[in-house]
């Protein structure tokens, strides 16, 4: 798998290079606290997925330029403040095994930093007129927040169909790699048309990125063990849908009783998870993951001027083979 990211990343570096020291002076401040928390988050950098989908794309359709460090900072600052939001609401106190910021801040400080990074992420692009790039991430937030808020409002009842699910994971996850996609092909200056088609394609690899993150609960022979996190959290994800769409009254009733407890012994998760196993559940989210995967590929295929189509196909194959 490293050797996958580093084949990715291998024909941008120094694109990569730059961007990571663009960001860098993004985040500065003069407020002495705020710029420390902000060094924290720097150095915090993960496999940088958004970044490298925003170089990628641009590299489809002409050169990196400016417009596009400014694009990857846009989303990268935006992803960040939701990230940093996001773990002051689920009281979480670590991320990528790091200490999270209201951990080590408290949640006042860690809000205000949320907030501090949006604020920049917009100034970026006004200050720079990329109203586009600012519209196709604005949309991806909006998304963001109706996703979050359905599976909240559908997990009270535990009644997400599978219809649901898919509306949820498109705007939850998918809508912002979308966004990375369209936003460094709109940089490198492709037709309305085409940039529609890109985003359509992170829309697909964002789809098949969640899928895979479900199947992580499960475990199998090439995720590993099975984490059973979702089902502690009372999540209803694409296998657990399928399998209980395929039970009996009984089992249903069964596994739904476990499902809504919350606490839940190690037997009752092992419980859930050989059942979603014998109702096939597995292997049809797989099918689902891999036809999402076909789907970007095959639209990946018809842009003409590909110089990065072989990195991209690349990044969608890291997607779904990953371990974590």
């Amino acid at each position: 798998m490293a050797d996958r990211v580093a084949y990715i990343k291998a024909p941008i570096q120094e694109e990569l290079k730059i961007f990571e020291a663009r960001f860098k002076d993004s985040v500065k401040s003069k407020v002495p606290l705020l710029d420390t928390i902000m060094n924290y988050i720097v150095k915090r950098k993960g496999k940088q997925m958004r970044p490298l989908l925003v170089l990628h794309c641009a590299k489809l359709f002409g050169d990196i330029n400016e417009a596009t460090y400014r694009g990857a900072a846009l989303v990268e600052l935006l992803h960040t403040a939701t990230l940093v939001h996001d773990d002051v609401v689920d009281e979480a106190n670590t991320r990528r095994g790091f200490f999270s910021i209201n951990a080590l801040w408290k949640n006042k400080v860690a809000v205000l930093v949320g907030d501090y990074l949006l604020s920049k992420g917009l100034l970026l692009s006004l200050k720079n007129k990329d109203f586009k790039a600012l519209e196709i991430l604005s949309t991806a937030v909006e998304q963001m927040s109706e996703g979050e808020l359905l599976q909240m409002e559908k997990a009270r009842k535990l009644d997400i169909t599978e219809e649901v699910y898919f509306d949820i994971i498109t705007k939850k996850t998918a809508s912002l790699l979308a966004s990375c996609c369209g936003i460094g092909a709109h940089s490198a200056s492709a037709d309305e048309e085409s940039v529609a088609k890109i985003i359509e394609m992170g829309e697909a690899i964002g789809i098949a990125f969640q899928i895979k993150d479900d199947l992580f609960d499960y475990g199998d022979n090439k995720v590993g063990k099975p984490t059973g996190i979702d089902i502690i959290e009372k999540k209803m994800t694409l296998p657990l849908i399928y399998a209980l769409r395929h039970a009996d009254k009984s089992e249903k009733r069964a596994i739904i009783k476990i499902i809504k407890k919350d606490k839940k012994s190690k037997d009752e998760i092992n419980e859930v998870i050989a059942f979603v196993r014998k109702k096939g559940g597995i292997e049809y989210a797989q099918e689902q993951m891999l036809d999402y995967k076909k789907k970007a590929e095959n639209i990946l295929e018809n842009v003409t001027t590909a110089s990065s189509t072989e990195y991209l196909k690349a990044l969608v194959d890291y997607v779904i083979e990953r371990k974590k």
